[in-house]
Parts: C-alpha cells; sequence; structure tokens
C-alpha cells in the first residue's frame, strides 16, 4: 500500500521536546517563589488567627477575675495554679514545683481553649518548650540538651510546668508582669487591672517568640527554655538602669522605649535574646515576611482591644505600640517617653 505523503507527524520531534522541557522549567521557576509566598502567608494567617484566639481568652479572663494574670509564677505546689505573693523572690524558692504559665489560667477560661491555639506553623515545632515540661519526651527540645530546673537531662515529672506543652507566643511585662512580686528593689510586680490601660488599640498585648533555623535556641539560656518568660520593651531612664531599680522621681517620664540602633540586625539573631540588652525587644518574632532587609522578618501582634496587627518588632517601637506606662510596676511615676 502507497503511503499517503500528506499524512501528519503526531511524534515530537527531539528539538520539539527540549522546548517543552524548557518552557515548563521556565514555568516551574516563576511559579515557585509564588507557591512559596503563598505559603508564608497562610502560615503567617494561622498564626495570626491562634494569636487572636488567645487575645479573645484573655478578654474572658479579664470578665471573669478583673486582672491581666501574671506572665508566670512559681507554683506553690507540684501539680495546683495557686502560688502564694511570698514566695515570688529572685529565684524559686522551691524549683521542684515548676511555674505557672499565663497559657495556664487561659486554658481555663470559658470553654476548653485547644493547646494547639498557642502553637505557629510558621516556627519549629510549633512552638518552644517549657522550662520543665514533665514526662513526655516529645515536649523537649533533645537536639538542645534541653535541662529543666533541677537539672534533669531526662523527661520526668516533677517539676511539670502548668502551661500549653508548646507556646510560640509571648506578652507584654508592662501589662503581664513576671514573678518578682516580692524582690528587694525600688519597685516590684503588680496586676494590672481592668480599665488601667489607656489606649487598648495602641498598646500591644502579646506576640510571637523569635527564632532561627530549626530549633529554639534564641530563648534558651544555656540548656534552659526560657519561653516562660514576657517582653521587657522598655529600660529605665537612668543610664544602664534595670527597670525595677529605677528612681520613682522626676517630672520626666521614668521609662524609654529603645533605640532604634537597639533592635538587632537578623544576622546577630542568635541564643538567649530573651536576656538580651537592657529591654528584651529583640526576643520578639521575625517568622514571616517582611520587605525588610535588616530586620529579616515581621511578627503578629495582637493589642488590648483584641485585633492583630503584622509588623517588624522595629515598627512596633517607632510606633510607640508596647504602651504609654510601665502599668505592672509599683511606683507613682510608671511612666514612658512618648517620644524619641
Amino acid at each position: 500500500m502507497k503511503r499517503n505523503s500528506n499524512a501528519r507527524h503526531t511524534a515530537f520531534t527531539l528539538i520539539e521536546l527540549l522546548v517543552v522541557i524548557s518552557v515548563i522549567a521556565l514555568l516551574i521557576s516563576i511559579l515557585l517563589p509564588t507557591l512559596k509566598g503563598v505559603r508564608q502567608e497562610a502560615r503567617a494567617s494561622k498564626c495570626a488567627a491562634n494569636l487572636r484566639s488567645v487575645s479573645q481568652a484573655g478578654a474572658v479572663y479579664l470578665i471573669d477575675w478583673r486582672y491581666y494574670p501574671p506572665a508566670y509564677v512559681y507554683g506553690d505546689t507540684t501539680t495546683a495554679g495557686s502560688w502564694q505573693i511570698e514566695q515570688q523572690v529572685d529565684g524559686n524558692p522551691t524549683p521542684v514545683n515548676g511555674y505557672v504559665h499565663w497559657s495556664y489560667w487561659l486554658l481555663s477560661v470559658g470553654e476548653a481553649m485547644p493547646e494547639g491555639a498557642f502553637t505557629c506553623p510558621a516556627t519549629p515545632k510549633g512552638g518552644a518548650p517549657a522550662t520543665n515540661p514533665g514526662a513526655n519526651p516529645e515536649d523537649w527540645d533533645s537536639e538542645l540538651g534541653q535541662t529543666n530546673d533541677m537539672g534533669q537531662t531526662n523527661p520526668s515529672e516533677p517539676p511539670r510546668d502548668r502551661q500549653a506543652r508548646r507556646t510560640a507566643y509571648t506578652v507584654n511585662a508592662a501589662i503581664m508582669p513576671r514573678n518578682k512580686f516580692n524582690v528587694p528593689s525600688l519597685r516590684r510586680n503588680q496586676l494590672v487591672g481592668d480599665g488601667r490601660i489607656t489606649l487598648p488599640f495602641k498598646t500591644i498585648l502579646a506576640t510571637e517568640f523569635v527564632h532561627t533555623g530549626s530549633d529554639w535556641s534564641t530563648i534558651f539560656a544555656g540548656t534552659e527554655s526560657k519561653s516562660h518568660r514576657p517582653i521587657t520593651p522598655f529600660r529605665g531612664r537612668t543610664a544602664n538602669q534595670h527597670v525595677y531599680d529605677e528612681p520613682d522621681s522626676g517630672a520626666l517620664p521614668s521609662f524609654l522605649y529603645p533605640d532604634e540602633n537597639e533592635i538587632e540586625h537578623w544576622t546577630r539573631i542568635g541564643p538567649d535574646m530573651i536576656g538580651h540588652g537592657t529591654t528584651s525587644i529583640n526576643a520578639v518574632g521575625r517568622s514571616h515576611p517582611s520587605g525588610d532587609s535588616r530586620i529579616g522578618g515581621s511578627a503578629n501582634f495582637t493589642f488590648v482591644d483584641g485585633h492583630v496587627e503584622r509588623m517588624t518588632v522595629l515598627q512596633s517601637v517607632t510606633k510607640r505600640l508596647w504602651g504609654d506606662h510601665f502599668y505592672s510596676l509599683t511606683g507613682q511615676n510608671t511612666r514612658v517617653a512618648t517620644e524619641p
């Protein structure tokens, strides 16, 4: 039979195949950054939603108790959430009792709040481990050689902190204070009551912890996790003055926002940022895109009025969004300078 010379060729030639492969490769190279950006935005949105849930639980707690909970206190037993004000000194008098963390109180208000609400998918393992994680090996960061307050390296309890198993979030110490209610200093901590915050829509309540790479060394001091600590956003006006020793005198505000040059370049973020410098502002997260080559990333922030915004730690400082008073400190002059 004579072959039809007009029949169409249906097979690809080698050149045509190479052209198709090149086009596909080009499309992939164009789409991959977009897909990565979509994933990053999705994680940032989930983190914001969880942080909003935390804020809502805080509002319910405030209605019930009329005071914000402390960021953490030393427990007076190994299991309950109770504590004694006379035990809230510079060091834990009974380390086997562990800490009672702010998440414990929010988990216990209103309808049961899932522990997952304290996690963020943009962070390692969803969040940092407790200082005293307890007996579950999954709650420890063994790759960092984590030890608890008793110096133990193996999962066991007591001590076991009363808190969410993992937390990606931390709070503003000017509203939810550390345990220092009974310390021999010029100022002490006090609980902050309902209605004390003068500008709730411009005052940060909680935000995300910073991390780098795939671990939480940023909030570890040596081999101990310091995930119980809040952000102390201010410093005393007196040169190099610890906030608890800032004199309660003078017409000028006693406390200052950190200078812009105190916000570390992202390449200088390393271990123990929660205990770094005169404030712990560099422990604020940088997990999400920001377009700021110096800061390296942004975080979600929830405010006293419940809304959530995303910005860099530098923007939170330059906009003076951590408050206009150090509400949780005693003294007549707890004002914070609202201008540089």
